[in-house]
């Protein structure tokens, strides 16, 4: 009777098994659950299902083969293939060692910050590292006072600092992530007009003030021209200077190009070379002044008069301005406030608790081999002793932590603790409890990194994919890509054979000219008018002027909107990269003219590379036999 239940059982699985395999193919099968999570992440919404579901078999298929053949000559042990798919590793493994929850609850915080734009003031009492407890105190007191004097209301910041040492900021208006983290909690906890509690960092005590809000400006698209002045420059060579900025201001306003002063002007090192146009940014990223006079700007391409910050003179020149969205549905900038998310500093709350997880999830075990009392002793001994090292311990050599696939020794506590304090960023002179404890959480967290595969499914479905995907690139460049390109006489004669589909839709002998800017190109079309060799210009124009030359097809011109006249030029084109280009058109030619092979080599090299690759599929699937089971793929179109 036993006997019966467990052949049942034997069979039950086996069936179940079977059932979930939608494609076999030798002894290889694709299971029901990964057809479907690679056809839900490469497929859009279709019309026809069951066509779309039994294309991506047959194409799925085809993959699977392909990455067996692979496979079969071990192309994945080659030591290339390993240092990708560790550096491949290293890159995704962050994105698996925070908690998903306490990471949307940052991004909705975010979002909710982002829309609005807080004016705010900082005051700050410094006490020095080693103050006695005197001018500690007296720093205090000071800080104590001042918040007193704010609550009621006080508005005469600048007679109330400079009298009690305390130093006055205007931070103007700032938004999410302008701040560090600590310190934006502080000010979007505050309302306009309230002050807060006064703050003790190491370096001294702070209190924040909001003056006022606003709805979120958003990001600017600025270019600007800079004349640098050095900081400690008198009123002489400031007025110099301000004469110089009138002047390009005057020019600029009889219909001088921006970019192209911006090119020869600038003294900003960074945008010159791009017509002065600065990197997107937000409110906060800037000194109010220069915030300040971009707001005057009205409207975009409207050019401010010459301005002062501690950088020098501007003058700016507003390209646009993006809203910040306001829909939580906004995909695109929900993506952007995970990313700032993960750069900034508000990540190690999500790395905490994912932390704290990581000791349950890794089920790590204190080991009685050393007394805790020893690991504390030890750990102060190595704080001052600096003439011995960790190895020399005795607790170095015993196993104190445990995991199901490897310990954790003393000499790693000892490291720990060690590189720990060594750390002014991080030492905030806890005490050995605390070291400990946080040492067994980051010994969980590593252990749960190097061994990823055994926590998350998904961490292995993107290792795999990474994998498989390397395996297809090499097998495909061996059978398909490189035999292709170097079969020089099987492309002739495939040429040959198939001259009639490679013919010639109406086309045109060209020359093109791309330009950094519009003043740039408008000079270069002016030259080639006059008559000068569009090499000759090229060549004395680097790093300005782009060109290229030969016969294309109508419809590449400008996506086919251009219809070309011989020995005439094109308009220039304002290019939604920022460049511009112009075409001087030396030919038309109508269609159905014959191509010759070194013309349609491209086409021919594509073609013939699909015949083997057909040829080669085919001879796979009588290799590896494909099945497909039609009872699970009903299933899925149901």
């Amino acid at each position: 009777m036993k006997k019966f239940a467990f052949i049942l059982l034997l069979l039950g699985t086996n069936i179940n098994a079977y059932t979930q395999s939608l494609i076999t193919y030798g002894n290889s099968i694709v299971k029901k659950d990964e057809f479907l999570r690679a056809y839900n992440k490469n497929n859009t919404v279709v019309t026809d299902k069951e066509k779309s579901v039994r294309d991506y078999v047959e194409l799925y298929t085809n993959f699977k083969l392909k990455v067996k053949a692979a496979q079969e000559l071990k192309l994945d042990t080659s030591e290339q293939m390993k240092a990708d798919l560790i550096n491949f590793r290293q890159q995704i493994e962050n994105n698996y060692l925070d908690d998903p929850e306490t990471i949307k609850t940052l991004q909705e915080q975010a979002f909710e910050r982002s829309q609005l734009d807080l004016h705010v003031l900082h005051f700050f009492t410094p006490v020095s590292e080693g103050a006695s407890p005197k001018d500690t105190l007296n720093a205090f007191q000071l800080t104590k006072d001042l918040f007193a004097q704010l609550k009621t209301g006080n508005e005469k910041y600048n007679e109330i600092v400079p009298a009690n040492d305390i130093k006055l900021s205007d931070f103007g208006f700032i938004t999410a992530f302008t701040l560090p983290y600590q310190y934006e909690n502080i000010v979007y906890g505050l309302k306009p007009g309230q002050a807060s509690e006064p703050y003790r960092t190491k370096k001294g005590w702070h209190i924040f003030k909001v003056t006022e809000s606003r709805k979120s400006i958003g990001k600017w698209k600025v270019a600007q021209i800079l004349f640098s002045l050095p900081p400690d420059a008198d009123q002489q060579s400031i007025s110099i200077m301000r004469l110089k900025a009138d002047s390009v201001y005057d020019l600029i306003l009889k219909g001088g190009d921006f970019a192209a002063l911006a090119m020869i002007i600038s003294e900003d090192k960074l945008t010159y070379l791009n017509g002065g146009e600065m990197a997107e940014f937000s409110t906060g990223k800037y000194e109010p002044a220069f915030e300040k006079e971009l707001l005057g700007l009205k409207k975009d391409n409207d050019v401010s008069k010459p301005f002062v910050t501690s950088f020098g003179i501007h003058i700016i020149k507003r390209l646009s301005v993006t809203p910040t969205p306001s829909d939580k549905k906004d995909e695109v900038y929900q993506n952007e406030l995970r990313n700032k998310i993960s750069q900034d500093d508000r990540v190690k709350l999500s790395k905490d608790k994912f932390a704290e997880a990581a000791v349950k999830k890794t089920a790590l075990k204190i080991l009685p081999a050393v007394k805790e009392s020893d690991l504390f002793r030890f750990a102060d001994s190595v704080k001052t002793n600096t003439s011995s090292t960790t190895e020399d311990y005795p607790i170095s050599k015993k196993s104190i932590l445990q995991f199901k696939k490897e310990t954790v020794k003393g000499l790693d506590w000892l490291n720990y603790v060690v590189n720990y304090t060594a750390d002014p960023a991080n030492n905030k002179e806890e005490s050995n409890a605390v070291l400990w404890k946080n040492f067994q959480s980051a010994s969980a967290v590593d252990y749960y990194r190097k061994h990823l595969e055994d926590f998350s499914p998904e961490f292995n479905y993107q290792l795999q994919e990474f994998k498989d995907g390397n395996m297809l690139f090499e097998i495909m460049e061996k059978n398909v890509w490189g035999k292709a390109g170097g079969d020089s006489a099987g492309l002739k004669k495939y040429y040959e054979a198939n001259k009639e589909k490679y013919l010639w839709t109406p086309s045109a002998d060209v020359i093109i000219i791309n330009a950094l800017s519009d003043f740039a190109a408008q000079e270069a079309l002016d030259s080639m008018k006059a008559g000068v060799d569009w090499r000759v210009l090229i060549e004395s124009r680097q790093g300005e002027l782009q060109a290229d030359s030969g016969r294309f097809e109508i419809a590449q011109i400008n996506e086919g909107k251009i219809n070309p006249v011989a020995r005439t030029y094109s308009e220039i084109i304002n290019n939604e990269d920022g460049t511009f280009t112009f075409y001087k058109f030396l030919r038309k030619y109508e269609m159905g003219q014959q191509r010759t092979f070194e013309d349609a080599k491209g086409m021919v090299i594509n073609d013939y590379q699909n015949v083997l690759e057909k040829e080669w599929i085919a001879q796979l699937r009588k290799k590896y036999p494909v099945k497909v089971n039609e009872i699970v793929l009903k299933e899925i179109l149901r």
